[in-house]
């Protein structure tokens, strides 16, 4: 039986790292597909959405199941409670890579952003492909020190998200209402996305040291 309980656990990870390396492959489309009016992109992003949602909600399933069944205690149990968690987090990064990705898709052929804020968001959306990546990597290697870049690289997208409002309320906007609705919405977007990698890596610290670092926003 305690070769079956940790062989769950195993597989906890893998499932983790499996919708991890998909909301990656989302991100990655939904940024490329905002930033060059890619459409069919933009649908293969859509598309995907409910394969992550589904993996998640097994996921789920598994994880209570354990939690019922084998009554993990002290690390185990951290690894499941943690799992919970990053699952939700990961299910809400896919749906904001979905976000964008329809974004792209109702402006099409036009470009989501006026073309003065159009390297501000290239940025941000390299930031949002990088932190997915990092994420993945340390879902598989409890690495502490990726999570401190990733806390850097979300610094960066914090800065480049009030440009963007310091951009649409200064007096040389010139875009319409809709223009100033889609670019506040992306950058939200993109600034949500990043945050709750940060948040996953947090949960990740939590069940390697056992101690809580901070308070999370996401």
């Amino acid at each position: 039986m305690r070769e079956v309980f940790q062989q769950e656990l195993r597989e906890v990870q893998e499932r983790l790292v499996e919708i991890s390396e998909l909301v990656t492959v989302a991100i990655t489309n939904a940024t490329t597909a905002f930033n060059e009016s890619n459409v069919t992109l933009a649908e293969t992003v859509i598309a995907e959405d409910p394969k992550i949602d589904a993996l998640a909600a097994s996921l789920d399933e598994l994880a209570i199941s354990i939690l019922a069944l084998q009554q993990p205690v002290a690390r185990d149990l951290r690894i499941v409670v943690t799992a919970l968690r990053v699952s939700a987090s990961l299910e809400r990064m896919g749906d904001i890579a979905e976000h964008i990705a329809q974004l792209a898709r109702y402006r099409y052929p036009d470009k989501v952003v006026k073309k003065s804020l159009r390297a501000t968001f290239a940025e941000m959306g390299r930031l949002d492909v990088e932190i997915a990546k990092k994420l993945t990597v340390l879902l598989k290697t409890e690495d502490l020190a990726i999570a401190e870049e990733m806390r850097n690289d979300d610094d960066q997208i914090d800065e480049l998200h009030v440009s963007v409002f310091d951009a649409v309320l200064g007096s040389h906007w010139k875009g319409e209402a809709v223009d100033t609705v889609d670019v506040t919405l992306a950058s939200r977007y993109h600034e949500r996305f990043a945050d709750h990698a940060v948040s996953i890596a947090k949960k990740v610290q939590y069940l390697a040291t056992g101690e809580w670092v901070g308070s999370s926003n996401a």
